[in-house]
């Protein structure tokens, strides 16, 4: 088989996921900016915020990801797109000298952003899902007299 959708992923035999991750980051981008003004409010909590990224957006974004092959390239819009998220929701940050805002950097986000990185998520789900494929393999083996 060359290609097959499996949880709205398309999976082909050449493994490129580039253009699978391409539209979930579109999807993520439309889903964050339906709720753009919440998570820019100085209303709501930073910790109300970032449940609401994890709530709202993630799922949009990490659909399917289960069956992802990663590479750097993948990696890195995945990190640009979360840090975008983030920035958002923490805001800038003032230059107690020169009193002038500025973005944070990628590693004040990863200080100030306590919960698991969007790769190392992606990550996790793999192995826990390539955990229940090898469990659904013995089964089927025993389910036929075979060895495990």
């Amino acid at each position: 088989m060359e290609e097959f959708k499996y949880l709205g992923t398309t999976l082909t035999n050449q493994n490129s996921i580039q253009e699978e991750i391409k539209g979930k980051l579109k999807s993520g981008s439309a889903c964050y900016h339906s709720v753009q003004n919440l998570v820019s409010s100085r209303l709501l909590s930073k910790n109300l915020k970032i449940k609401m990224s994890r709530t709202i957006i993630l799922p949009v974004v990490l659909y399917g990801c289960e069956t992802w092959l990663l590479t750097l390239r993948e990696e890195h819009r995945l990190r640009v797109f979360e840090n975008r998220v983030l920035r958002r929701i923490f805001g800038p940050k003032r230059n107690e000298v020169t009193g002038e805002w500025r973005k944070l950097h990628n590693e004040e986000l990863n200080d100030l952003y306590s919960s698991s990185s969007i790769v190392r998520v992606i990550k996790s789900k793999r192995m826990r899902w390539a955990g229940l494929v090898a469990q659904m393999g013995e089964r089927h083996m025993q389910g036929f007299g075979g060895e495990t």
